[in-house]
């Protein structure tokens, strides 16, 4: 597999795809995989592309494009969150979909990987707009997706509310109801306790983890920057806060909010952030706060780096200005292979985006669970689940890596492609 692992050393690419691929590579000299199964896991299983027209509300009609990518089922149904964003490409949900694969199998859940996305604004849409758009979206997936076959979630700007309409166009379609068809519903239409806040709250656990084994830290001595403030990193902040870690700054697409004051980090509590947030459209304009950009908060000197944003936010050109010690990757994606190579030579831990963001699809498979056996758990005993499933991960990944002595996203990859490479032989994979 020399051939592939040289692959790694010339890709530095924009493109998701190809950077997915670059570190599927980078761990065939760790792994013994006979080629077939390797071509098996470069390529999607199926990659679907929908055209969506709308009548608008103003009046407009417009074409949007939809896409489903399911990259591999070997471990269980697909599974994989739908995202709403101008810049989605079929290459970046291809990227997404391998992700998801590796990320069921390094939490241990029975699911493959998929993904899906709209290349849409959803901001320049009403939500009338929305709603119709999903649901001509859901018309023309409908046979592709279902409980059994491929589940979807919330992903980038997509929400309980995107699910509810998703389940309720999928029922109507099967002509009962279905909740299991998707996960990240609200709780009153069979969501999870604790799904909304689970991926967040999974990147906070492996921070703590991390501060304690790298830096020999209690998580409430460290300081912390987040950029991005959507669902992932505000409930990543709302738990490290909650853990008295000290936030220093946080960022939405707008810029970052650096904390003054003699302390330097953000002494009020989470929800006094967030609802100033809120009201003031963005957390540049939180009362008291310093205003820096993106890539200012990115080479900002703290403990911990928590880029939860969109991919390729850590590359080649600032790889070398970064200060923190530990990067925990919530974002999917956000540090490119060129920029891993320069972090390892830097000594940065970089715990990985398949690890570190995987709290999400654990409550997902959790839900899953719940709908098929019509169950309903408490928050306090899904919040219990997390926690134990995403420390036995990281523990996983951390023995894996200091045993073979390398960076942690190759412990997890060889970890995560065993697991997938062996569901498939014992199935039959040719």
């Amino acid at each position: 597999m020399q051939r592939q692992h040289q692959e790694f050393n010339k890709i530095e690419s924009d493109n998701p795809f190809n950077n997915a691929l670059a570190q599927l590579a980078s761990v065939t000299d760790m792994l013994s995989i006979e080629p077939e199964y390797y071509e098996m896991l470069k390529s999607p299983e199926k990659e679907i592309t929908v055209s969506l027209p709308l009548k608008l509300s103003d009046g407009s009609v417009s074409t949007f494009i939809g896409y489903r990518v399911q990259h591999n089922n070997a471990r269980g149904p697909y599974k994989g969150g739908i995202r709403y964003h101008p810049n989605v490409t079929l290459d970046e949900v291809k990227a997404l979909a391998m992700w998801m694969t590796w990320k069921a199998a390094i939490i241990d859940i029975p699911f493959g990987g998929a993904k899906g996305g709209i290349t849409v604004d959803p901001k320049k849409l009403t939500l009338d707009d929305l709603e119709r758009l999903t649901r001509k979206y859901v018309n023309a997936i409908e046979k592709d997706i279902g409980p059994e076959s491929d589940i979807p979630a919330p992903d980038v700007n997509t929400n309980s509310q995107t699910m509810a309409w998703i389940m309720n166009e999928y029922s109507k379609l099967k002509g009962h109801n279905v909740p299991a068809v998707v996960t990240g519903k609200p709780v009153e239409l069979g969501g999870s306790e604790g799904r909304i806040s689970a991926t967040g709250r999974g990147v906070a656990i492996c921070i703590r983890e991390s501060v304690k084994r790298f830096l020999q830290k209690d998580v409430k001595d460290v300081t912390v920057a987040i950029q991005g403030f959507g669902n992932v990193g505000s409930f990543a902040a709302k738990s490290l806060m909650e853990m008295h870690a000290k936030v220093v700054a946080i960022s939405d697409v707008f810029g970052a909010a650096k904390a003054k004051g003699e302390k330097g980090y953000f002494e009020v509590p989470f929800e006094k952030l967030l609802e100033a947030s809120n009201r003031l459209g963005s957390v540049t304009k939180i009362p008291g706060a310093e205003i820096i950009s993106n890539a200012e908060l990115l080479e900002l000197d703290v403990d911990v780096l928590v880029p939860a944003a969109l991919e390729n936010q850590i590359t080649e050109a600032n790889a070398r200005k970064i200060k923190s010690k530990i990067i925990v990757e919530a974002a999917n994606g956000p540090t490119t292979p060129m920029a891993d190579k320069i972090l390892e030579s830097m000594r940065v831990k970089v715990v990985p985006d398949i690890l570190a963001n995987s709290g999400g699809v654990l409550v997902s498979y959790f839900e899953w669970v719940q709908n098929l056996n019509r169950d309903h758990w408490l928050e306090d005993e899904v919040n219990g689940r997390l926690e134990s499933k995403m420390v036995r991960a990281f523990k996983d990944v951390l023995d894996f890596s200091e045993k073979q002595n390398c960076d942690l996203r190759r412990a997890a990859l060889v970890i995560a492609v065993n697991r997938v490479v062996s569901a498939m032989k014992l199935g039959g994979w040719h």
